[in-house]
């Protein structure tokens, strides 16, 4: 018989890392909240029966944002044999407030100390066995992200599962609170249970005004008047409002059971170094400047320094195996349209993006060291003031964060904004990041025409991007999005030096999917567009590109980018075939200009684009529609296809004006 796990916490507390200990998987790791947007399921290593679920991390079971949706319906509905509910020990009271939440359901619960090596370090103590004994359930210290603990705590979870054993019912609220729960508990006992509740967590929920709950009752209007009046009551009583009376009895309760359990003399180490590194980094006004230049630096290092010469000796392996395998067809006499296919459409379009996976996988390297230790979230707090002008939150830099790697995540993570107004807003901006598809791109252009100053153009693009974001915001703001943002709440989890497992995972999985996307979409990619760039209407292979299918369908095309600077129409058909993946648009090139090494494509792009179009070029680029992939969760996060269609419009719409500016205006200038 299986059974099945919850893991349930705070964002940030190391559930993802106590996720992969338990289980042996591999899921991403960072220091900063939302990484887990979805639910995550694996099988318990040594108790294969036992299924466990991570789910997003969250402050409350009130359903104000997607992820608290997301945790509370499978808490409800699915009816886990047992939650693990893991706490950051160095922050014991903050996280125990959903601890006691998670309690009033009544699932078997077993508590996890997490980062207990951090509150010895600092001559800190919890009294792990009193804490245990107030509140009814095992309580186990563990170290996630050293393996400290996890084999007892694996213990007591089979144990807790095999007997059934649920918390203690405590009973913690007084007062008004206590009278308000208790009354209404008497009046929806039946509906509680016909509908699969727990008495006390129902009557809690009605006490805060949670109205999926009275849905869910389905109570009679006079019972919902009674409730209603008991709740006027007791507000009218304490002077504060329902959810407030419920939060400060919560706390009330917190407080006095850790002055019992928790020994503190000071803050942690970590919490002690990381306030001192604030001062500079979170700095009013030099938070953005010192962002800017560590980004700057990141780009020197990976396009130039580190990157380049990673980059020339793969393309010369890559070269080096197509010279030879067309040297075998040849000898072999393999028919020439075969040989064409192979060497000149999946060698030259696989090859010319594969030959960018060191840059890939190197920028990834820098990212997660700045993402585990802890830095994006002071990122976020410092974008704060300025997204805020823009009509959105600091929160909202998180998604826009996530798509510098890739857009999918990226508007998938925009369910962690608690306004729906504020996650379409942040949806229809967060695809102007430069995610790392467009990387490839940016080398091809970069290499051809400003190979002297690949740092200062790439951090250009990355503020270009990141100001036509802005910029559009504040339109969006005045007409679509009318209205304030949410009130910015983020923890700012402690600098921690990055886990080496985690980051290699990180480089691991962005290296992959980059292989994956290179020997799928891509190689499909590639031989369509031999094909169509080989053959005319009447299928009669042509020997000048120019008399294909593609160029004239290209041509069609390319005279609306002629005020842009580029009307070739190899250059209009890669932006078409950009839509499948962007690195479709450097595979595309290189097959349409017959180049057979990155160094040929060089050579031949100054055919197609002056370097002012070039950086026009990179410009509607970085802009327009994202990809299918992307299009399809802008899809499903915004809830139709019209609303889909009018972002991607939106987003192209934007891309031309801004090259046409950059080449019109760069025109007068140069």
């Amino acid at each position: 018989m299986s059974h099945l796990l919850a893991l349930v916490g705070n964002q940030n507390c190391g559930k993802t890392t106590l996720f992969n200990a338990l289980t042996g998987s591999n899921q991403h790791v960072g220091n900063f909240p939302g990484v887990t947007v979805e639910k995550k399921e694996g099988n318990i290593k040594k108790y294969k029966d036992a299924i466990l679920v991570d789910l997003p991390g969250i402050y409350s079971l009130s359903p104000y944002t997607s992820e608290e949706v997301v945790t509370r319906d499978f808490l409800v509905q699915q009816h886990p044999d047992a939650i693990i509910n893991i706490v950051d020990a160095t922050n014991l009271e903050r996280n125990l407030y959903l601890t006691l939440q998670l309690m009033e359901l009544n699932i078997p619960m077993i508590l996890a100390l997490n980062m207990m090596d951090e509150v010895r370090s600092s001559g800190n103590n919890i009294y792990v066995d009193h804490l245990s004994k107030k509140l009814g359930i095992p309580v186990i210290p563990i170290s996630a992200a050293k393996g400290e603990g996890i084999s007892d705590l694996l213990n007591v979870v089979i144990k807790t599962v095999g007997n059934k054993n649920v918390s203690q019912k405590l009973d913690f609220c007084q007062g008004e609170v206590h009278r308000a729960i208790h009354a209404i508990a008497h009046i929806i006992e039946d509906h509680a249970e016909k509908a699969g509740y727990p008495t006390r967590f129902a009557a809690t929920k009605l006490v805060e005004g949670d109205e999926p709950m009275f849905q869910s009752l389905d109570l009679d209007i006079g019972d919902i008047h009674i409730i209603d009046h008991i709740v006027e009551q007791m507000e009218e009583n304490l002077g504060t409002d329902r959810e407030a009376a419920l939060a400060d009895m919560r706390y009330t309760y917190i407080e006095a059971l850790c002055s019992q359990c928790v020994v503190k003399h000071q803050e942690t180490r970590e919490q002690l170094r990381s306030e001192k590194i604030d001062r500079l980094l979170t700095h009013k006004y030099l938070g953005i400047p010192i962002f800017l230049l560590i980004m700057m630096t990141i780009f020197w290092l990976t396009f130039s320094v580190i990157g380049a010469p990673l980059q020339d000796l793969l393309s010369t392996w890559i070269d080096r195996f197509t010279a030879i395998l067309s040297d075998v067809m040849t000898t072999a006499q393999v028919t020439p349209w075969l040989t064409s296919l192979i060497i000149n459409g999946v060698c030259a379009g696989v090859g010319s993006v594969l030959s960018f996976l060191p840059i890939i996988v190197l920028l990834f390297f820098f990212l997660s060291l700045l993402e585990d230790s802890g830095y994006m979230a002071r990122v976020a707090f410092v974008m704060d003031k300025l997204l805020r002008k823009i009509g959105l939150s600091g929160r909202s830099f998180v998604p826009m964060l996530i798509g510098f790697g890739c857009s999918v995540p990226a508007i998938m993570a925009t369910r962690t904004l608690s306004s729906d107004r504020d996650r379409k807003m942040t949806i229809v901006l967060t695809p102007f990041m430069s995610c790392s598809a467009k990387l490839p791109i940016y080398g091809m252009i970069t290499a051809a025409f400003f190979p002297n100053h690949g740092a200062l153009v790439m951090t250009s693009l990355y503020v270009l991007g990141i100001v036509v974001a802005i910029l559009s915001g504040l339109l969006l703001k005045r007409t679509v999005f009318q209205g304030n943002s949410v009130p910015f709440v983020m923890e700012l989890p402690a600098y921690r030096l990055p886990d080496s497992k985690s980051v290699l995972m990180h480089m691991w999985e962005k290296g992959k999917d980059f292989l994956h996307k290179a020997f799928t979409i891509i190689f499909v990619a590639s031989i369509l567009i031999w094909f169509l760039q080989s053959f005319d209407w009447r299928l009669k292979m042509v020997t000048d590109s120019a008399d294909s299918i593609l160029a004239s369908i290209g041509s069609l095309i390319a005279p609306a980018f002629s005020p842009l600077g580029f009307n070739d129409w190899r250059a209009s058909t890669a932006l078409i075939t950009g839509f499948t993946a962007k690195e479709s648009v450097v595979s595309t090139l290189t097959i349409l200009t017959g180049a057979a090494s990155d160094a040929q494509l060089s050579a031949m792009l100054p055919q197609i684009f002056s370097p002012l179009s070039a950086f026009s070029f990179l410009a509607f680029t970085i802009l327009y529609m994202p990809c299918v992939a992307a299009f399809a969760a802008s899809k499903r996060e915004l809830g139709s296809m019209k609303q889909a269609l009018l972002t991607a419009g939106y987003q192209t719409l934007v891309a031309y004006l801004v090259g046409l500016l950059i080449y019109q205006i760069g025109s007068l200038v140069l």
